[in-house]
């Protein structure tokens, strides 16, 4: 633990144990009134008077300055190593028990600063995302505070993420907005934080139902990169950093030129990931799956799009594209989907199964069923989705408490959904029906929250699909319970909820 209270609290503590007098301490080189006004905070001690007093006191001087011996520190250096280690290896949990023991024991500000980045980053991935958004936002106000110290880019990249997935997509956006634009002033337009930025507002767009900025973003981040368009220029990653980091200098944000010099040393040493590219892919891949129109088109060059034979259509409301959400989906907007998510080898299990799940909506929405049903049977484990729906008797679907049972029964219901989306497409309305009741059955156990309510939605769009208006009515009344809405009065089948 470090030392209690300040440099003279230290002093006088340890003086009084070793029972000394302050004349006894202060010797033949110091006056005992210099060592009252030390031990009372007015004074100050040099360096050398710290390493004088140390000596007499029988400590070292980093104690009497900061609290702290130099092999507790050490120890505490390899702790919030080990830590950042846990959180990479994805054991959030060991991860964010390990921050915590640094910030209550450290008492160096840098080090302290790293633990509390990690543990708002451990809490993210626990799920805790709110606890999460408190933190970063302490750690960007002292950016804000600081910016000769620290960056003011990490704290606020992560925000925007966090803001996305608790469904604030107006704090998102603003976010990202700001973001993208000060990345853009310091001329940086690739890299990891231009990258996760534009992977965060592309989602946001979309989900805010802006297809047309969804468009310009996605088309400026990947469109160069589809098909034969040229794929920009050949400069190293680390060549951006540095001049983006000389921009950052010459305006006084010191702390945004050491970040930014720091990423130019770990592209340079081959240490930037491409792991950002991968989700970005996947993300842009969804976008197009929503309605977007491809991203190799300009957006003047757009006209009205026409059903290929993987869509679905629902009398009187025309098109519903492969995704659901009353989304048209082009031939040409799944194959550049395809090629986008053919270039996710690098995500984690996790995003992984995401990037199944979208390239079997993508060949629905190309006419390839046949395909899809394959990939996704695959997924769910030998097509356990065609069974009849487990009772709670035989299989309970309620995920057992955390984040990682939650996700994974998310996937799996997104699983059944397209499956049944690719039934459909063959006409084959009984095992469409089949899949819908377990994905309905799944449904239930899951929190309330945006993402359980868009499932809702696309459950109750393939229920009406099918002429179910009871079960497709009962969706989306749930879709928007979801959400946090409630209807006063009871809702029929006509009703569109989906618009609510």
């Amino acid at each position: 633990m470090p030392g209690p209270g300040n440099v003279g609290e230290r002093v006088r503590n340890l003086r009084l144990t070793r029972r000394l007098s302050q004349a006894q301490l202060a010797g033949h080189d110091l006056s005992d009134s210099y060592i009252s006004l030390i031990e009372s905070g007015k004074r100050t001690p040099t360096p050398t008077v710290l390493r004088m007093l140390a000596e007499r006191l029988g400590c070292t001087p980093e104690y009497l300055a900061e609290g702290v011996e130099p092999e507790q520190r050490a120890h505490l250096e390899v702790r919030e190593r080990h830590a950042q280690l846990a959180l990479l290896a994805g054991d959030a949990g060991t991860a964010a028990a390990g921050f915590d023991d640094v910030i209550a024991r450290s008492d160096d500000p840098e080090l302290t600063a790293r633990a509390r980045w990690g543990r708002a980053r451990a809490l993210e991935e626990l799920g805790r995302t709110e606890e999460a958004i408190a933190l970063f936002e302490e750690l960007r106000e002292q950016a804000e505070r600081d910016p000769g110290r620290t960056s003011w880019l990490p704290p606020v990249i992560a925000l925007a993420r966090c803001y996305h997935t608790v469904g604030d997509l107006g704090q998102a956006i603003a976010l990202g907005e700001r973001t993208l634009a000060r990345l853009r002033l310091l001329g940086l337009t690739v890299g990891e934080e231009h990258t996760e930025i534009g992977r965060i507002l592309l989602l946001a767009y979309v989900d805010r139902s802006d297809p047309d900025r969804a468009h310009a973003l996605g088309r400026a981040l990947v469109g160069g990169r589809l098909g034969d368009a040229a794929a920009g220029d050949d400069d190293h990653p680390s060549a951006h950093y540095q001049r983006a980091s000389s921009r950052a200098l010459e305006e006084g944000a010191v702390g945004d030129a050491l970040y930014l010099a720091d990423q130019a040393l770990a592209s340079r040493a081959g240490r930037t990931s491409l792991l950002a590219r991968s989700r970005l892919n996947l993300a842009a891949a969804k976008a197009l799956l929503r309605g977007v129109m491809p991203f190799s088109t300009p957006a003047a060059a757009a006209e009205p799009q026409s059903a290929t034979p993987g869509q679905i259509t629902t009398p009187g409301r025309g098109l519903v594209g492969a995704v659901g959400v009353s989304a048209e989906v082009s031939g040409q907007a799944a194959e550049e989907a395809l090629e986008l998510l053919g270039d996710t080898g690098r995500l984690p299990s996790a995003e992984a199964s995401e990037s199944t799940i979208e390239r079997a909506r993508a060949l629905v929405a190309l006419g390839r069923p046949d395909e899809a049903i394959t990939d996704l049977e695959e997924f769910l484990d030998t097509g356990m989705a065609l069974s009849a729906p487990p009772t709670s008797a035989d299989l309970p679907l309620t995920p057992r408490p955390g984040p990682d049972a939650v996700r994974r029964v998310r996937k799996t219901t997104q699983a059944r959904l397209v499956l049944a989306r690719a039934r459909i497409a063959q006409q084959d309305r009984t095992a469409a029906l089949v899949v819908l009741r377990a994905a309905a059955s799944q449904l239930e156990g899951l929190p309330a929250g945006r993402p359980t309510a868009h499932l809702y939605r696309e459950l109750g769009e393939l229920f009406e699909t099918l002429g179910e208006g009871e079960s497709a009515a009962a969706a989306y009344r749930q879709a928007l319970e979801a959400a946090g809405l409630r209807r006063s009065r009871p809702q029929t089948a006509d009703c569109d909820l989906r618009k609510v």
